[in-house]
């Protein structure tokens, strides 16, 4: 139960105390500062506790988003002031001050939440102060000025405003026309029964994974409805993002389902299609592990980008500058948006070719789109690195070494490597990378492929032996990722074995799973994976050697083995410590984060 406080005399006709009841607080009245002191030492040093003028005029929305938003320490509109526990010793020593200023005064005619909002500034706590559009939040002084503010409350419809701004400012273009003009109702339907984010967002993984179950069963029916399901999962997707905002139900732990079950569904439905095919007598486990790995890569590329960038000083340039006139043409803002073919379009193309074609077309077309998109946007932010003098921080180059994944390995050469001349990162990740991946395409299983899978990892050591400030270094983290991925790609399929490429699948999905959280981690200002993590799963150098290891000692029939025995062991330690990590972040009351970044 959060606490709100209301300073001065309670206004005739006032629906304040009323409203603040309805978003979860205990109200209690204060007519002096002296009581409001009090009655803040009672409240449990736990709890939420707001500040808020009796004589406030505005919508029960405004209230809502000024004082209820989990994700920030504070947060305030005209009139009002909330604080959550990480902030209350301010909020304490602000009202002290006000309490013994004001002699014990009565506090009716001044705006006390104002007063201890502008307290807080000067402590250095960040205020957030939400945009409150169209909504109203004022302390009118005088009857005329109520009147006023009374009426303008009435112009505007509360409700319509809370639903507008439950759906995300910036989507694509099937999200934003075909699900979210209806899919915001859904949202307002669960919030009134009581549903929460995550129970939305788990009911959306398990539509997907019933669909990928239709899907393997590899029948016309079964495709059909893999299809339609997928497309429900989506609307449920889109949902649980939209009740979050519309009812404030942020949450650590909502914000990591959320992006994970995105890639766990989508993933699955990959494997779901394989099998249908294979039932059909077509194998395209090859395409399958294909597309997760260019969709995965590309992600990369966002990741790694964005990190590399985000806290640049100087970060202009005139790619960037285009980039930006373009956008103020309405018509190329959704050309450029759906060219990228974010989840919405994806999801959408592959629901329906799902029911009217085959796995194999529906690959084909998904390999294609990805293919396109995924050069478009590398494209552009090269250009867009190479044009622009930006001078990056620690902290990125951190974050960019953290998304590396190297392991032991690069770790004992960099060491060795210290001190000697810097070589280009992005042209050494690349050459290491290109060497493996093609010994593996001549040679498959060869000791010429372990060969160069030893320069692989002595060529990623020199990408990292200095920090990656350089203006393409954000490609190393994508680079390593496309190489691992692919040697163990080319590596199954050249075993010529049932189950190799199966295998590889979930191998690669359960590292993938691993370099995901990473990032997500580091969105969420968590921090990488513990060190000991990446040295037990060997790093990307450390998994590639042992791949091509494997493929080089053992028979096909073994290799497969192998592969299986490396997938569940990856999955079962990154899943296990994943878990771990973000159920104690949630319950040890970690900040609510919640990305409204691009569309994936």
């Amino acid at each position: 139960m959060s606490t709100a406080i209301l300073t001065g005399q309670p206004v005739p006709g006032s629906s304040l105390e009323g409203d603040l009841r309805s978003l979860g607080f205990d109200v209690r009245s204060a007519a002096e500062a002296g009581d409001a002191e009090t009655l803040l030492a009672a409240v449990p040093a736990g709890e939420r506790v707001a500040v808020v003028d009796a004589r406030f005029v505005g919508h029960p929305h405004a209230l809502r988003l000024g004082l209820t938003d989990p994700r920030f320490p504070a947060s305030a509109v005209p009139g009002a002031v909330s604080v959550q526990p990480e902030a209350r010793r301010a909020l304490t020593r602000a009202m002290a001050r006000e309490s013994s200023e004001s002699g014990g005064l009565a506090v009716a005619t001044d705006n006390l939440a104002g007063r201890l909002t502008a307290a807080l500034d000067a402590d250095g706590v960040a205020v957030y102060r939400p945009e409150l559009g169209s909504l109203v939040a004022a302390v009118p002084t005088d009857p005329q000025e109520r009147n006023e503010r009374r009426q303008a409350v009435s112009a505007v419809d509360d409700e319509a405003v809370r639903l507008r701004g439950a759906v995300k400012a910036r989507d694509g273009f099937f999200t934003t026309y075909c699900i979210s003009p209806y899919s915001r109702y859904i949202a307002r339907w669960c919030a009134r029964r009581g549903l929460t984010p995550n129970q939305v967002t788990t009911a959306s993984l398990l539509t997907a994974l019933i669909a990928a179950g239709c899907a393997a069963t590899g029948t016309r029916a079964g495709f059909v409805a893999a299809g339609l399901l997928l497309l429900f999962s989506f609307v449920l997707d889109c949902t649980d993002g939209q009740l979050a905002r519309y009812s404030l139900q942020y949450s650590t732990l909502g914000a990591w389902l959320d992006a994970t079950f995105d890639r766990a569904k989508e993933y699955a439905y990959y494997a779901g299609l394989a099998l249908g095919a294979a039932r059909g007598g077509d194998d395209v486990w090859a395409l399958a592990l294909g597309a997760m790995i260019l969709q995965t890569c590309r992600h990369v590329v966002d990741f790694s980008f964005n990190e590399a960038n985000h806290d640049a000083t100087a970060n202009t340039s005139p790619t960037a500058a285009l980039s930006g006139k373009l956008d103020s043409v309405g018509w190329t803002v959704w050309v450029r948006r759906m060219i990228v073919l974010p989840i919405g379009e994806r999801w959408a193309m592959i629901a329906v070719l799902t029911a009217l074609t085959t796995p194999r077309i529906t690959f084909y077309a998904l390999l294609v789109g990805c293919a396109f998109a995924a050069t478009y946007t590398t494209a552009g932010r090269v250009l867009r690195s190479l044009t622009r003098k930006a001078r990056r921080t620690d902290r990125a180059a951190q974050a960019l070494a953290d998304l590396t994944d190297s392991g032991p390995l690069a770790g004992l050469l960099v060491r060795l490597a210290r001190g000697t001349a810097r070589h280009t990162a992005p042209v050494s990740a690349l050459v290491g990378g290109f060497l493996v991946v093609a010994s593996a395409v001549l040679w498959g299983s060869g000791w010429q492929t372990v060969l160069f899978a030893v320069v692989y990892t002595l060529m990623s050591a020199i990408a990292v032996v200095s920090p990656l400030k350089g203006a393409l270094d954000w490609l190393v983290p994508p680079v390593f990722r496309a190489a691992e991925y692919l040697t163990v790609l080319v590596l199954a399929a050249k075993a010529d074995v049932n189950g190799a490429l199966p295998a590889a699948f979930g191998l690669v999905a359960a590292v993938a799973y691993h370099h995901y959280d990473t990032v997500y981690r580091i969105r969420g200002n968590a921090g990488a994976p513990p060190r000991w993590l990446v040295r037990a799963t060997g790093g990307h150098e450390g998994r590639t050697l042992l791949v091509t290891v494997l493929a080089a000692v053992l028979t096909a029939a073994q290799f497969e083995v192998a592969l299986t025995v490396l997938a569940v062991a990856v999955a079962v330690l990154v899943l296990f410590e994943s878990i771990h990590f973000w159920v104690t972040a949630h319950l040890g009351g970690a900040p609510a984060v919640h990305d409204e970044g691009e569309p994936a």
